[in-house]
């Protein structure tokens, strides 16, 4: 397990890379989340302890996440992301052959998928269901294949919708299931392969999900400047 990294900071944000295997909060005794790390940063340099959490990536996703520093900047970040003006991008790999008369053989070329989700809290999993169902929400995403090689699809995807484990669950359905994926994926997608801890390139016996939030835009809370953060 990899450890958190500032990316970014300024009197209003904390742009922060998260690993995989760390949550984004929790309740859990001596477990270590994003916001105890931030809250302990902010205390070592004698700071108000203030963490606005604005958005979430699930425990075993990597990848880059804002903070809001006040309730300003919390209200700020957390009404851009309700009124879907921020921009989210992740990298995603599976060793999935996709279902027939899915449109992703062609190469960097733009799709969407939208689907209706519903989400089972007793089993802390969702499933795509009707437009009828009306415990269901809408979810969008567009995604591109940007390499298929050896076995291995790499999808590069734009989040329009942030519902329940969305990716894991749209590309599964179209016969995509992410590589390290228990919940949604079939036992080929954990097989031992290309693909590495981060879930990016390299190899392994059990490799961890191959999902990162690689791209992160938004709106600076206090000045309105367009911020891209990116990791390499």
């Amino acid at each position: 397990m990899g450890k958190p990294d500032i990316i970014y900071e300024d009197n209003d944000i904390i742009v922060c890379y998260k690993p995989a295997g760390i949550a984004t909060q929790t309740r859990r005794i001596g477990q270590q989340d994003m916001e105890s790390f931030i809250r302990n940063y902010r205390a070592a340099k004698n700071e108000p302890p203030y963490v606005g959490i604005v958005h979430r990536l699930d425990q075993p996703v990597e990848g880059v996440m804002v903070f809001a520093k006040n309730q300003k900047a919390a209200a700020s970040l957390s009404r851009q992301i309700k009124e879907h003006t921020t921009e989210k991008y992740y990298r995603a790999a599976s060793r999935g052959q996709g279902v027939s008369g899915t449109a992703v053989e062609e190469e960097e070329a733009w799709h969407t998928l939208t689907d209706y989700i519903s989400f089972d809290k007793l089993t802390n999993t969702s499933k795509i269901t009707s437009e009828k169902d009306k415990l269901a929400k809408k979810a969008v995403l567009q995604y591109r294949i940007i390499s298929n090689e050896c076995n291995k699809t790499e999808f590069d995807i734009k989040l329009l919708t942030g519902r329940h484990h969305q990716i894991r669950l749209q590309l599964a359905n179209i016969g995509y299931p992410l590589i390290g994926d228990t919940k949604y994926g079939k036992p080929a997608s954990n097989n031992s392969g290309t693909g590495s801890k981060s879930g990016r390139t390299g190899g392994g016996v059990r490799e961890q999900l191959a999902l990162c939030s690689y791209k992160l835009v938004f709106d600076h809370p206090a000045t309105g400047e367009r911020m891209t953060f990116e990791l390499p």
